[in-house]
C-alpha cells in the first residue's frame, strides 16, 4: 500500500516548478529557508506519515500531502528572491542565482567577443586547476535583468556553456537542542581511512574534521547542518574527514561556483569521495565540474533533496555516475518528503536518529542530506578494500519494496548499523 501511495504521489504532481529548495539548517544565514520543514510544512509530514495506515482515504489525505510540499518549495523561491533583491534573481529557467552574474565555462575567443558586443563586462577568471577547468565570471549589461541577459548570451553563442550561478540548499534540518540531549559522543563502527569530502556549512570546532577551507563570503562560518553532516561521518567510521564550506554568512551562498571550487579543493586534496548533501537546477558549470571529478576517479554521493515526489530533478544527484540518495525513516519507510532524482541508487537512514549541531549537542535530524554521508561513508569503505563501485554497494544493499531496484529506494537499503 505504501509503495503504492508513492507512485500515485508523483502521478498527481508531476507538474514540474521553477526549482528545488530544500529545508534550511538552522543556525547558518539563509534567509526563506531557515526552518526545518516539519515546521515550514505546519506538520504536513507527520500528517502524511500517519496516512500511511490509515485506511482507504490514505491515497487522497497523500496527495493533499503532496500538493502541501510542492507549494511549500515554490513559497520559499518567491520569499527567498523577494527578501534578497540586491543579491538574488531568477535566471532565465526560474531558478534562484546569484545577482547580475553570468558564468562561462572555457569560453573560446568568438564567445568572449559575442559577449563584449552585447555589453557584457568581464568581472573575472577563475582556473579550477584539479578539475582542469577555466570559468570566465561575466556581468551582465546595466538595466538588464539576468533571465535575459542569460537568453541573449545563449543565443549569440550557442555552443557556449553559459550557465547563472544558480543556488543550492540543505536537503534536511537539524531539530533546537534540549537540556537532556547532552554531549554524548556518538558510537563509532570500525575506521575508514579512506578521506571523505563534505560540500556543505562548516561544522562546528567540537566536531573534528582535517581541514575546512571557506568558498563564500563570511566562510568558514559553523552550522548546525554540516555538523550533522560531518559527525554522521564520524559516526560511520570515516576517520578523515574535509569539508568545503559553500555557504559562509550571506544570503547567496551555495552557489554554483563555490560549489565548482569546493569540488576542485577537495580533488587537489586528493580526496575521491565527496558528499553533498545539497540540491538545485542542472546547472552547466557543475555538470561538468562534476564530470572532470568523476574522470579522476571520484565518487560524488548525492542527496535527492526534501519536496517530495512533484519536485523537479534535484541536481547534482541527476548526474550520470553520481550515487543519488533517499532517506527511510526508523521503519524502513522512505520518507514522503524525499525528492527525486534522474535516477535512484540507494536508501539510508534519514530520520528518528541523531547528530552533532554545531555546539557538539545531539539533535534529532531528518532527511535526505542525512542519509548521503552514510552511503559516502561505505563508498569510501570500499575504496578501503579496494572493491569495486558501485558493485561492492549494491552487494551491502537489503532489498526493499518491489524485487530488484525500484524508484523508492533504489537498488536497496545501506548502512542500517549507522543509525
Amino acid at each position: 500500500m505504501r509503495n503504492r501511495i508513492l507512485v500515485l504521489l508523483s502521478v498527481a504532481m508531476a507538474s514540474p516548478a521553477p526549482a528545488q529548495i530544500g529545508p534550511g539548517q538552522i543556525g547558518q544565514a539563509l534567509p526563506g529557508v531557515t526552518q526545518p520543514a516539519e515546521r515550514v510544512l505546519g506538520g504536513t509530514l507527520e500528517t502524511v506519515d500517519r496516512t500511511l495506515t490509515s485506511g482507504m482515504d490514505a491515497t487522497t489525505r497523500a496527495a493533499r500531502s503532496a500538493s502541501a510540499l510542492a507549494q511549500a518549495r515554490i513559497d520559499r523561491i518567491g520569499d527567498l528572491v523577494r527578501r534578497n533583491p540586491a543579491v538574488i534573481e531568477r535566471d532565465a529557467d526560474g531558478n534562484p542565482a546569484r545577482k547580475g552574474e553570468l558564468l562561462l565555462v572555457a569560453p573560446d575567443q568568438p564567445t568572449l567577443d559575442a559577449a563584449k558586443q552585447l555589453g557584457f563586462s568581464f568581472l573575472a577568471e577563475e582556473r579550477l586547476d584539479t578539475l582542469d577547468l577555466t570559468v570566465t565570471r561575466l556581468s551582465v549589461p546595466r538595466g538588464m535583468t539576468l533571465a535575459r541577459a542569460q537568453a541573449l548570451l545563449r543565443k549569440a553563442a550557442p555552443d557556449a556553456t553559459v550557465a547563472a550561478d544558480t543556488l543550492n540548499f540543505p536537503s534536511g534540518a537539524a531539530a533546537a537542542a534540549r537540556e537532556r540531549e547532552g554531549k554524548a559522543p556518538l558510537q563509532q563502527l570500525p575506521p575508514v581511512a579512506t578521506p571523505v569530502g563534505v560540500i556543505d556549512g562548516a561544522p562546528g570546532r567540537v566536531i573534528p574534521v582535517e581541514a575546512v577551507r571557506g568558498f563564500a563570503p563570511g566562510a568558514p562560518a559553523p552550522g548546525d547542518h554540516g555538523s550533522a553532516v560531518a559527525s554522521l561521518l564520524h559516526r560511520a567510521g570515516v576517520q578523515r574527514v574535509l569539508v568545503a564550506d559553500v555557504y559562509g554568512a550571506g544570503p547567496a551562498g551555495g552557489n554554483a561556483l563555490a560549489i565548482a571550487q569546493g569540488v576542485d579543493w577537495l580533488m587537489g586534496r586528493g580526496v575521491r569521495v565527496i558528499s553533498i548533501s545539497l540540491v538545485g537546477p542542472a546547472n552547466g558549470l557543475l555538470a561538468r565540474a562534476i564530470g572532470a571529478a568523476q574522470r579522476q576517479g571520484a565518487m560524488i554521493v548525492a542527496a535527492v533533496g526534501n519536496d517530495g515526489p512533484a519536485a523537479p530533478p534535484a541536481y547534482p544527484a541527476s548526474y550520470p555516475g553520481v550515487l543519488a540518495v533517499t532517506g527511510v525513516d526508523g521503519r524502513n519507510r522512505a520518507l514522503i518528503e524525499a525528492g527525486r532524482a534522474l535516477h535512484l541508487d540507494y536508501a539510508a537512514p534519514g530520520a528518528d536518529m541523531r547528530a552533532m549541531n554545531a555546539a557538539g549537542r545531539l539533535v534529532p535530524v531528518r532527511g535526505t542530506s542525512f542519509a548521503t554521508p552514510l552511503v559516502a561513508a561505505r563508498a569510501a569503505n570500499a575504496m578501503d578494500a579496494r572493491a569495486a563501485l558501485p558493485a561492492a554497494l549494491d552487494r551491502e544493499a537489503i532489498d526493499l519494496g518491489p524485487r530488484g531496484p525500484d524508484a523508492v529506494y533504489g537498488r536497496g537499503l545501506i548502512c542500517t548499523i549507522c543509525r
